[in-house]
C-alpha cells in the first residue's frame, strides 16, 4: 500500500455523485444557469438546489437569481476556492488510484 494513500484528503463537499457532476460541468465552462444544470445531470428541481445550497455554504459556487421580464434566472459560477477545492479534490482523488 502506498504510503500517501489518505482517504480523509476526499473532500466530503464535493465527493457526492450529484456536487461532483456539478463542480465537473462548471469547472469546464465557469457558469451555468439552473435549467441547463437541471438537464445535464438530470436532476429535479428540489435535489438540485440542495446540492447548490451546500456547495454555497462551502464557498465553492456563487448563485446569482436575477429576472428577464418576469421569468426568474438562476446562474451558477464556480468561485476561485471553489476551483481550487476542485483540483484538490482530482488530485487527491489521482493519488489514491494510482498510489
Amino acid at each position: 500500500m502506498a504510503d500517501d494513500f489518505d482517504i480523509g484528503e476526499i473532500d466530503e463537499v464535493i465527493h457526492g455523485r450529484m456536487r461532483l457532476g456539478i463542480m465537473a460541468y462548471l469547472a469546464s465552462g465557469g457558469t451555468a444557469d439552473f435549467n441547463d444544470l437541471k438537464a445535464r445531470l438530470q436532476a429535479t428541481d428540489g435535489n438540485l438546489s440542495v446540492h447548490l445550497r451546500k456547495l454555497e455554504e462551502a464557498g465553492y459556487v456563487a448563485i446569482d437569481k436575477t429576472f428577464v421580464g418576469r421569468k426568474p434566472l438562476t446562474r451558477v459560477a464556480l468561485t476561485g476556492p471553489g476551483r481550487a477545492a476542485f483540483v484538490r479534490y482530482l488530485d487527491a482523488m489521482a493519488r489514491l488510484v494510482n498510489g
